[in-house]
């Protein structure tokens, strides 16, 4: 990562929507932003709020709302659960961002991003609303990859949606680079969000074959983590089964091995998996392994014992063997 230019750097930053993502995102900003930055930021969820002031209490401020974040910060990120969330946020007439910029003593040159996954007409329709009443405003969809766990070490990747010759190209990406690594723009409006669906569409249906693959050769005889050196070796090789594999106690720090905590939640894969089919239909793609993958994601977010827990619990849902034990056979090189 190229070190980042500090004059490029807006000197008030506002973040809405402070979730498993948004909180290590702005606890990343406020580590990194040059000293005397200030960070306004708003979340229904008042304890969160509650605990980012009091560690940074020199950084971040409350904010009441979203249109007060707005008119108090530069650049305003959002990352919400669902487009009507963000609709919501963005186009309440008495609390949200719209009427926040409307009512800024100076909102020529403000900048909003928003990092949300959500369905790309929302998006389109969000920022056609701000164009016709703001239209010194840049509105940009910029959701992000890499999960909870690339939050909170800084390594998310963000899909902007703007063309590299995008203008404020150049001053967002340093901003980006202090919660994340790789900033990559993806053509223009809604492409971000075009990009990161075609990811999780990809991500989860690798997610279910490392685990049918895993349990296959674990009832074979294989151990696991064996297994997930050679698919490391092999032409399997793949992020998820290298950081977040689906079989607990091969990787560490995956939520596999903290009882499926954390992480990317099943009913949010389900929520994007679901966005991505819509997509593909809509643009005339063909999806064979979509419905099936869908209906994995839909039975393991109803199912009592995968509810609420990381994507990866599809190991669970199959019936992989989560207490496996390491035999004594000799280990792949």
């Amino acid at each position: 990562m190229a070190q980042t230019d500090a004059s490029t750097l807006p000197s008030s930053v506002g973040f809405i929507g402070l979730g498993l993502m948004g909180k290590p995102m702005v606890e990343n900003l406020a580590k990194k932003l040059p000293q005397g930055s200030r960070i306004h930021v708003h979340d229904v969820v008042t304890s969160v709020v509650d605990e980012l002031c009091a560690a940074h209490p020199d950084t971040i401020i409350r904010g009441t709302s979203a249109r007060d974040v707005t008119e108090k910060a530069d650049v305003i990120f959002t990352m919400l659960p669902e487009g009507r969330h963000v609709k919501t946020v963005f186009l309440d007439p008495d609390t949200g961002i719209l009427p926040g910029l409307l009512s800024s003593p100076s909102s020529a040159g403000k900048v909003v991003i928003d990092s949300s996954t959500i369905d790309t007409a929302t998006s389109l329709h969000v920022k056609d609303q701000l164009a016709a009443s703001s239209p010194q405003t840049s509105f940009y969809d910029a959701p992000v990859s890499g999960g909870v766990l690339g939050a909170v070490k800084g390594t998310i990747a963000f899909f902007l949606g703007a063309s590299h010759r995008d203008t404020n190209v150049p001053r967002l990406v340093p901003l980006l680079q202090l919660m994340g690594g790789k900033v990559i723009p993806c053509g223009g409006p809604s492409l971000g969000l075009a990009a990161k669906l075609s990811n999780n569409y990809l991500s989860g249906i690798i997610t279910i074959a490392t685990s049918e693959a895993m349990d296959m050769g674990m009832r074979a005889g294989i151990d696991a983590d064996v297994l997930a050196s050679v698919f490391a070796a092999g032409t399997a090789q793949n992020a998820i089964c290298d950081t977040f594999c689906p079989v607990p106690r091969v990787c560490p720090d995956a939520p596999s091995s903290k009882g499926y905590k954390g992480g990317f939640r099943v009913q949010l894969m389900r929520k994007d998996f679901g966005l991505a089919l819509d997509m593909a239909r809509r643009v005339g793609s063909r999806n064979i392994l979509g419905a099936p993958g869908f209906g994995v994601y839909s039975a393991a977010s109803d199912a009592p014992d995968c509810k609420d827990l990381d994507s990866r619990v599809v190991f669970r849902y199959i019936g992989g063997n989560e207490n496996w034990k390491k035999r004594d056979s000799e280990q792949v090189d």
